[in-house]
């Protein structure tokens, strides 16, 4: 079997998805030290809920990221706990932020499980989330 599977509690799994989402309105705030801030929140949701981040661009008006986790997880509740948690702190601490727009993210994201992504899909979401 292949060395890239896990291993854990009965389960082997190779469970790897590719994420986007965007801020409301694909408004570029994610940047200085919003951009850092964001990143290390990422990085310690991910450690509580057990995931692993295998790639993490956050880019002015959007963030994508390649994670891994166990299937026993739904996918939706990780997304909705890092975009709900992300912008509970960065909102609070960043008032400017609630100024700027309604909420932090769009409703929306875009998944895929990794293999069949492609740039031209990915791209097609961002763009579409201007309008969101």
């Amino acid at each position: 079997m292949n060395d890239n599977y896990i291993h854990k509690n009965g389960i082997v799994y190779l469970n790897q998805y590719h994420i986007v989402f965007c801020p409301k309105y694909r408004r570029k705030v994610l940047v200085g030290n919003v951009e850092k801030d964001l990143r290390q929140i990422f990085y310690d949701i991910a450690k509580e809920k057990n995931v692993e981040i295998k790639a993490l661009e956050i880019m002015p008006d959007y963030v994508q990221m390649f994670i891994s986790f166990n299937p026993r997880q739904p996918l939706h509740e990780l997304i909705r706990y890092f975009k709900g948690t992300s912008s509970r702190i960065l909102r609070n601490k960043y008032p400017e932020l609630r100024s700027r727009i309604p909420s932090l993210w769009t409703r929306s994201y875009y998944c895929c499980t990794v293999g069949c992504v492609s740039e031209e899909a990915i791209q097609k979401y961002i763009e579409n989330q201007k309008n969101v």
